[in-house]
């Protein structure tokens, strides 16, 4: 595709921006498989002339807020709700609301997973510091820590 496709009137009764799927891929560095999952979860809904999936700005803005949300760690249900808040009341601040609580919940779950992390490092220390004292002991080369 060009680059140039339009639609006929966009949502402000203008010319609006089409984008083809390869376009997408590129710019977002995702395979047109993921573009794909995403039309079939619902969370997509590309035009459709022929057989080209053609993306307004509209679903590129939710691409790009569902792939926030995946870097995020938020699950799809997580995001899905966040994005379709947006139309719906209580519209853009119900959503930042849900997407600072969502925030918070996924960073309490990330510092829990590093306090798991650094005990086990701790712990893997711990053994390997055992293996060379015994090694050592047993007198084999590989016992120096």
């Amino acid at each position: 595709m060009d680059g140039n496709i339009q639609e006929p009137l966009g949502e402000t009764g203008t010319l609006q921006h089409l984008f083809s799927i390869t376009e997408l891929t590129r710019e977002f560095e995702v395979t047109t498989r993921t573009l794909r999952f995403y039309e079939a979860e619902g969370m997509l809904a590309p035009l459709r002339r022929g057989r080209t999936r053609l993306y307004n700005q509209r679903q590129r803005t939710r691409l790009k807020l569902i792939l926030r949300g995946r870097r995020l760690g938020l699950s799809l249900a997580d995001i899905r709700v966040i994005i379709d808040m947006y139309d719906a009341a209580p519209g853009e601040a119900g959503q930042l609301t849900l997407l600072i609580e969502k925030i918070s919940e996924q960073r309490a779950a990330l510092a829990q997973k590093q306090r798991d992390i650094e005990l086990t490092l701790t712990e893997l220390r711990a053994v390997e510091t055992k293996c060379h004292e015994r090694l050592s002991e047993l007198g084999e080369p590989n016992g120096s820590v």
